[in-house]
């Protein structure tokens, strides 16, 4: 008796979320069309998560999303994203954190556009401008400390990850100076 009432309740969650049959489609796509749609509770977390991505730019953390549905606990929230990415409706990528991505209707998981760390050209301007001053700041600096150049070399890794690769190797000569100033000063002192 259990067993049946297990199955009847399975069945009925899956009967809720049944396109209505089309017989110009082959049985196939229906199959693949059932398999993509999602229940009532899986859509309102994917209209959360994609929500929040589009406000601040990044997925949330389940304990986000565990608030902001009013969920009791992190592993609720962890069992449904796990039950959405069996479906194919999030991708999580290189099991990172705050990597989910929503899969759109019609798209392929590989078929998902990769969000890029792109800039915007007045961000990019503002951005090498700071990394501009904290060169001359280093320049200036009658007794340069590693700190200083450590700094640099992580604002030029920061340009890099943030694909401004040209702007990041412009700065390469005179990191090259600050290394070698650096360099007699130690010897000096």
């Amino acid at each position: 008796m259990r067993l049946v009432r297990l199955w009847h309740n399975v069945t009925m969650n899956e009967k809720q979320t049944l396109p209505a049959a089309n017989p110009q489609k082959s049985f196939q796509a229906q199959a693949e069309e059932l398999a993509v749609r999602p229940t009532k509770k899986q859509k309102e977390l994917l209209d959360y998560i994609d929500a929040f991505i589009g406000e601040h730019g990044y997925s949330p953390s389940y304990r986000e999303i565990m608030n902001g549905l009013q969920y009791t606990s992190v592993a609720t929230v962890a069992l449904h994203v796990g039950n959405l990415i069996k479906r194919g409706h999030l991708v999580k990528r290189d099991h990172s954190a705050r990597s989910l991505e929503v899969v759109k209707a019609g798209q392929r998981p590989a078929e998902t556009p990769l969000k890029t760390n792109g800039v915007k050209a007045s961000d990019e301007k503002w951005l090498v401008g700071k990394v501009e001053q904290f060169f001359k700041d280093a320049e200036a600096e009658l007794s340069l400390q590693q700190s200083h150049l450590d700094n640099l070399y992580v604002l030029l890794g920061a340009l890099r990850v943030l694909g401004l690769e040209a702007a990041a190797q412009s700065f390469n000569e005179r990191l090259s100076g600050l290394k070698t100033k650096l360099t007699q000063n130690s010897t000096a002192g």
